[in-house]
């Protein structure tokens, strides 16, 4: 059976950058509109700041993907960067923005939440899959 080998620094280099670009796109990007479409402001915001859960969940969130990601990898012999980042994108569209755009749209949710918060995966998820695709373990 061929067992598949996780390159766990690439995974926490992964983890690290997801994290710095979650800090970038809601916190500098797409602060404000992300704010108005959710029906926040900064008052309350600051106000609640987010508990340890929300914390622990956005760490396991980020974290279970990356492996997943890193599995396939594994079991579909990705070897480059640019063929990562392509099984990123498509994974992530295929099988989560589009459902979770179909679902916002019955929920009469805002279409340009739904890019915003979709397009952070897009993103995350493509750049995640060229760094484990480029950074096999051996």
């Amino acid at each position: 059976m061929n067992k598949v080998k996780f390159n766990h620094l690439a995974i926490l280099v992964c983890f690290i950058l997801l994290t710095g670009l979650g800090l970038a796109w809601y916190g500098y990007l797409f602060m404000e509109p992300w704010m108005e479409l959710v029906g926040l402001d900064m008052a309350t915001a600051e106000a609640n700041p987010p508990t340890a859960g929300v914390w622990i969940t956005n760490t396991i969130a980020t974290i279970v993907p990356l492996y997943a990601l890193a599995w396939i990898f594994g079991k579909m012999n990705v070897n480059s960067g640019m063929q990562g980042a392509a099984i990123g994108f498509v994974i992530t569209i295929s099988f989560h923005h589009l459902s979770v755009m179909t679902g916002n749209m019955f929920a009469m949710i805002p279409y340009a939440l739904t890019w915003i918060t979709g397009g952070f995966d897009l993103v995350a998820m493509t750049l995640s899959g060229f760094i484990l695709g480029a950074w096999r373990k051996k």
